[in-house]
């Protein structure tokens, strides 16, 4: 079993920022690779960014790329979003999510977070 936990989560105005970190615990031994997903109001599920542990390949949705940033701490078990020059439309609950490759796919993640509320005022 992994077990992760996200915060870092909160209320920001547009072109603000935060970061999200998302602890990860148990048998990370299992984990290839990270992912972090977001569901706004209304909405399914999508994907938002997604990074290797080994060796720190990554892929971000295109409504990310250029104002979001994936890593990871291996030695701390810890896993990033850097969120920068946020819009009203990045408001969603963020999922960091754990899985055995690298996909954008939901399904291809076997283990999930409780979620971490990120809002971005107009």
């Amino acid at each position: 079993q992994v077990q992760l936990v996200e915060s870092g989560g909160g209320l920001v105005q547009a072109g603000g920022s935060l970061r999200l970190s998302c602890a990860v615990s148990g048998r990370t031994f299992r984990t290839y690779a990270m992912g972090w997903f977001r569901q706004a109001p209304g909405k399914g599920r999508e994907f938002v960014a997604t990074i290797t542990w080994s060796t720190g390949n990554a892929a971000y949705a295109n409504s990310v790329k250029g104002r979001f940033t994936i890593s990871r701490d291996n030695a701390k078990n810890a896993l990033y979003l850097q969120m920068n020059n946020l819009k009203p439309e990045d408001t969603a609950v963020y999922y960091c999510a754990a899985g055995s490759f690298l996909s954008v796919l939901e399904s291809a993640y076997d283990y999930w977070g409780q979620g971490t509320q990120v809002t971005v005022s107009s």
